[in-house]
């Protein structure tokens, strides 16, 4: 995505402009004015926020919330606006330590330098409630006492097969099971509930984020990855227990994101390994696989994480779709009208990782317009690798702009700044 400076101020003004005007409250900053703003885009409206006054003013908060990030971006260095795009595991942030179990000293030093605006945590780093309360707590004191914006604390918790804490028997919580037992039994009210219960049991931890629900809408005679982790081969189906997992996560103040957009659940083979393909057309990408992203924007989801997904007859370049604007921008944004955080898979796969460095797969996905450019396999070549292509003019400040406003309108809007 190349676009002029002046382009790109005008853009920022126009989403901060919608934010306060309250029609992009939690979503953040939308690429372009639209007619109908989703009304999706609103988190928990019939609530007040926190810091709100019951039947406080909505228009009020919202301007308050947009004066808010537009004043924390103003003020940020280069160097503190590329680190905020960044989410990684805990052990990017320390030297030589393989196993990240506890906040201590040098994960200060860690979050000090470089204050990234996420961390999301895997079941190595997860040893019991208490250990577990105290190392979240531990890292939110450190942006704090810092002066640095309140990270993401993330987890991939979906149920069933993909689980990091639930199947750990020290936190006594019952799994809610496989997606693919709910979409079977087909009660949105029992997605919602599933998601309301892992809210619950994530919150008191002190995570603020679930990578969950998958959106993918499964091919079971393609897929061998994804058949117990999505809901249904129905694309109606899933649409309907995506949308009730969502509205069950922000039910319950717990960030969330669909995955994988477009949607890899036809796709043969695991990212993770290497390269997987899907020889859709967009045509027929509408008609299936979007049909539950469309659900899930409906519904508010604050982000969207995009599947390293070879699309030949949609990408003609080859690349994968974090590092398509055709993807990214084009479709997620502009034809679904998505105003919220985008952000990669891992980009420590080896979809990404054998064909590209971590500096060049991070500057492309921004290049293409995520937001977010999760797990780089080494996160200091891609976050110098950031700040060298803006210093080249491949990305422009106003660009790295435009991500921190989406990403800090979401955590002002939930947990703060």
């Amino acid at each position: 995505m190349s676009l002029l400076p002046d382009a790109l101020t005008r853009r920022r003004f126009l989403w901060l402009s919608a934010l306060a005007g309250g029609t992009l409250v939690l979503g953040g900053c939308s690429d372009e004015p639209r007619e109908q703003a989703p009304s999706s885009t609103t988190f928990d409206e019939e609530e007040p926020a926190a810091g709100e006054g019951a039947g406080g003013n909505d228009a009020t908060s919202a301007e308050n919330d947009a004066e808010v990030v537009r004043s924390r971006v103003d003020a940020m260095t280069l160097e503190q606006k590329v680190a905020q795009l960044f989410v990684v595991a805990p052990e990017a942030l320390v030297e030589d330590v393989a196993q990240v179990t506890a906040a201590g000293d040098m994960t200060h030093e860690g979050v000090k330098s470089h204050p990234v605006g996420g961390i999301v945590y895997f079941a190595q780093n997860l040893i019991d409630p208490d250990q577990t309360t105290e190392m979240l707590a531990n890292v939110k004191h450190f942006y704090s006492e810092d002066g640095n914006i309140a990270p993401f604390l993330a987890v991939d918790e979906e149920g069933g097969t993909v689980v990091r804490i639930a199947d750990n028997e020290a936190f006594g919580v019952q799994d809610v099971g496989d997606a693919s037992a709910l979409g079977t039994a087909g009660d949105p009210s029992a997605a919602k509930a599933a998601a309301e219960k892992i809210a619950d049991y994530l919150k008191p931890l002190g995570f603020n984020l679930d990578f969950a629900p998958v959106a993918d809408v499964v091919d079971p005679a393609r897929s061998d990855t994804m058949g117990l982790r999505s809901f249904s081969s129905d694309p109606a189906v899933c649409a309907d227990m995506v949308r009730a997992e969502v509205e069950g996560f922000l039910g319950q103040g717990m960030l969330c994101c669909a995955k994988h957009f477009p949607g890899i659940g036809a796709a043969a083979g695991d990212s993770h390994d290497d390269a997987i393909t899907i020889e859709k057309t967009i045509d027929e990408l509408q008609e299936t696989d979007l049909v539950p992203f469309k659900a899930a924007i409906e519904a508010g989801v604050p982000l969207i994480m995009v599947g390293h997904l070879n699309l030949p007859n949609i990408i003609s370049d080859g690349v994968p779709a974090p590092m398509s604007a055709v993807v990214v921008q084009d479709l997620l944004r502009d034809t679904l009208g998505y105003t919220g955080v985008v952000v990669t898979d891992s980009l420590s796969m080896g979809a990404i990782t054998n064909y590209y460095t971590p500096a060049e797969a991070a500057v492309a996905a921004l290049k293409a317009g995520c937001d977010i450019p999760l797990m780089p396999e080494r996160f200091g070549e891609a976050y110098q690798g950031v700040l060298d292509a803006v210093a080249a003019g491949d990305l422009t400040e106003e660009r790295i702009d435009e991500s921190v406003t989406r990403i800090l309108a979401a955590k002002q809007r939930t947990i703060g700044l």
